[in-house]
């Protein structure tokens, strides 16, 4: 089969395509013969080298990718053999494999696609989604709530402002860059700055006029979130579901200081989920299907893996980045 190897960290570069053989599934896995492999921002942190999180480097060579949907092809020892054929969706955890024609995923990891749900949607769904209902979550977005989103043209953030403005009714300003991604957020149905031209933070007062912003949800960290992060009012507060910028923005103490409570879905803070991450994968599928929000999607060919991780780490792609075969 074909499928992206990695032998080296490094740059984009590093990813190219390779034959490679079909991998068989152990006892209780399933094999996907996959149609859409998902890239996330992670994938590029691993790729440069630089671990996320507690978790340690992979070892290389390597596949990356972690979100796939396909069509199973083939079941190991102990598997109910009805899962052949099903088309399904699936996030391999801290494994990795994805970015392959097959891949292998444990049978309790396996979502069957709902009616409406293409595989597009249901990768921007399976990982990208589930952060964002966590998000939703722990911010407690209510109507009476002025919501900032940063990164709002991409992955999660697409989907947090479609959540938060048109389905909860908070008052949503999606923060994003260059003037494209702006048209796209607007088209969300909610209102849209660019962070990327000076004295953004006063085009965003202007907006709001005499209300400040209770929610911020940050994404991108650096100075953008921290100049996000001064906005919002005291008894707000600010939800990092990362920081793409490479350092947090916003410290702990200015947070305080403001009378602002800092809220962590991803990072060092975080606290433990009290209910299994299948049931946020499953809502995200729901929110899918039901059209609380609907997937953005760059897509691009499984040979154009390095593009695609280029491309992403530069901001040049809206919504979430898939690879089709």
């Amino acid at each position: 089969m074909r499928a992206i190897r990695q032998y080296q960290f490094g740059g984009p570069e590093v990813l190219v395509l390779d034959d490679v053989p079909d991998p068989d599934p152990a006892a209780g896995q399933v094999r996907v013969a996959v149609e859409a492999a998902g890239v996330h921002f992670i994938d590029t942190s691993i790729r440069a080298g630089a671990r996320m999180g507690p978790y340690p480097l992979p070892g290389l060579p390597m596949t990356p990718g972690r979100e796939i949907a396909g069509t199973v092809d083939a079941a190991g020892a102990g598997v109910d053999e009805t899962w052949l054929g099903r088309r399904v969706v699936g996030h391999l955890g801290q494994a990795s494999g994805g970015y392959a024609e097959r891949a292998v995923i444990p049978v309790e990891s396996l979502h069957e696609l709902l009616d409406g749900v293409d595989v597009d949607a249901a990768i921007a769904s399976i990982g990208t989604g589930r952060t964002a209902i966590i998000a939703l979550d722990v911010a407690e977005i209510g109507p009476d709530d002025v919501v900032l989103v940063t990164a709002a043209a991409g992955g999660i953030g697409s989907l947090l402002v479609q959540a938060a403005g048109p389905h909860l009714g908070a008052t949503v300003v999606g923060l994003t860059g260059g003037p494209e991604k702006v048209e796209l957020v607007r088209s969300l149905g909610v209102d849209a700055v660019d962070y990327l031209v000076d004295e953004w933070a006063t085009t965003v007062a202007d907006l709001l006029g005499s209300r400040s912003p209770t929610v911020l949800v940050d994404g991108v960290g650096g100075p953008i979130g921290t100049a996000a992060a001064s906005l919002v009012a005291n008894g707000g507060r600010v939800v990092r579901i990362g920081y793409s910028s490479g350092s947090l923005g916003a410290d702990s103490d200015m947070l305080a200081a403001a009378g602002v409570e800092e809220r962590w879905v991803v990072g060092p803070k975080a606290a433990p989920l009290t209910v299994p991450v299948r049931e946020f994968e499953t809502r995200a599928l729901d929110a899918t299907a039901t059209g609380v929000w609907t997937p953005f999607i760059t897509e691009y060919a499984l040979a154009d893996a390095a593009r695609a991780h280029r491309d992403l780490v530069e901001r040049r792609t809206t919504g979430k980045v898939v690879l089709r075969l």
